[in-house]
């Protein structure tokens, strides 16, 4: 069932839409199985997969020894012998430890088998700050993965977007890494109760607006829509777009935006330097160069690791005030 044929809808938090997502899809399909550490008997570490290992039982919900390499490479094997593996690597910077088996395996395998291999493996992971995890368990770091050939890249901004689009990543034939955030695990939304998937690769008008475009991935999909509303009193009809799918990106919906706003800012939680705003403004500018008015902003992160210090982290984080400072600084320039 797809997101526009789903009816039946009723609030659930980030977290629980998680959770249905993974039980509904093992309900349909046995092949499917979730493995990672913590994830069976503690019902893992942010509560995405309690009461699983009572319906599923220990052969299709697997706690695994600490080894991000192994997890991943067992994955891999698992999806190209014909299982579904949904595989949780607890944090996102954990993905160093395994990033051979992701970028030279798992990217990789159909290509070097002329397309034959099938490889439906989705990599479940947790990124951002805000819990004063301090440096080695609060980044974001997204634009690796998306400059990998071969995988596909998502990133839900509510829990309507958890499940739809984690559905999307179980069902399809390709490694998907789907990258969940920490500060929304609480935050509901409504999510339908049907299994429904939402199209990967396919942007989302979350606000329509005639003046301004801003792009904004995952969590700051909500701070830009704060920003939108305080940007309103100066006059601005602020459009908000949310990728959905950062690999492949949906360029055309982007650049269709630009062609009534003129005026755009690309928003990220990830470092500024290097980040996928870059990638998107320059595809904004190279689609979409005659509609700009102004070159392309971007906020992000500085360029430093996340603080563990709660007052530094808060100052670290982008949030609504910094992206109504940078609409209004595109803005002025052009008085």
């Amino acid at each position: 069932m797809t997101a526009v044929e789903s009816t039946t809808a009723r609030s659930l938090t980030y977290v629980e839409a998680i959770k249905e997502a993974i039980t509904q899809s093992m309900r349909e399909d046995p092949s499917i199985f979730l493995a990672g550490e913590d994830v069976a008997l503690y019902g893992g570490v942010f509560g995405t997969s309690r009461g699983l290992l009572a319906e599923f039982g220990p052969e299709r919900v697997v706690d695994t020894p600490i080894s991000e390499s192994g997890l991943v490479g067992m994955g891999v094997g698992a999806a190209a012998t014909g299982l579904r593996p949904i595989i949780e690597i607890m944090f996102m910077d954990f993905i160093g430890v395994c990033m051979d088996e992701i970028v030279n395996q798992a990217a990789k395998m159909k290509y070097m088998f002329g397309g034959s291999a099938r490889l439906p493996l989705t990599i479940r992971t947790m990124a951002g700050g805000g819990m004063n995890m301090a440096a080695q368990h609060s980044q974001s770091l997204e634009a690796w993965l998306c400059h990998v050939p071969g995988l596909k890249v998502v990133m839900p901004s509510g829990a309507y977007e958890a499940k739809g689009l984690l559905v999307a990543a179980i069902r399809d034939d390709n490694p998907v890494i789907v990258i969940e955030q920490k500060l929304m695990l609480g935050r509901p939304a409504e999510v339908p109760e049907e299994l429904y998937e939402i199209e990967l690769g396919k942007a989302h008008v979350v606000k329509p607006g005639s003046n301004f475009t801003i792009v904004a991935l995952g969590r700051m999909v909500s701070e830009s829509l704060k920003a939108a509303e305080v940007l309103s009193a100066d006059g601005l009809d602020v459009e908000v777009i949310d990728p959905r799918t950062l690999q492949p990106l949906d360029t055309a919906t982007i650049v269709d935006s630009l062609k009534k706003t003129h005026r755009a800012v690309v928003v990220h939680e990830a470092v500024r330097f290097g980040g996928l705003g870059a990638e998107i403004a320059a595809q904004m500018q190279e689609e979409g160069f005659d509609y700009l008015d102004a070159p392309v902003g971007r906020v992000g992160a500085p360029f430093a690791p996340v603080p563990f210090s709660p007052a530094l982290e808060r100052e670290y984080i982008p949030n609504a005030d910094k992206i109504v400072a940078e609409v209004r600084r595109i803005l002025g320039k052009q008085v």
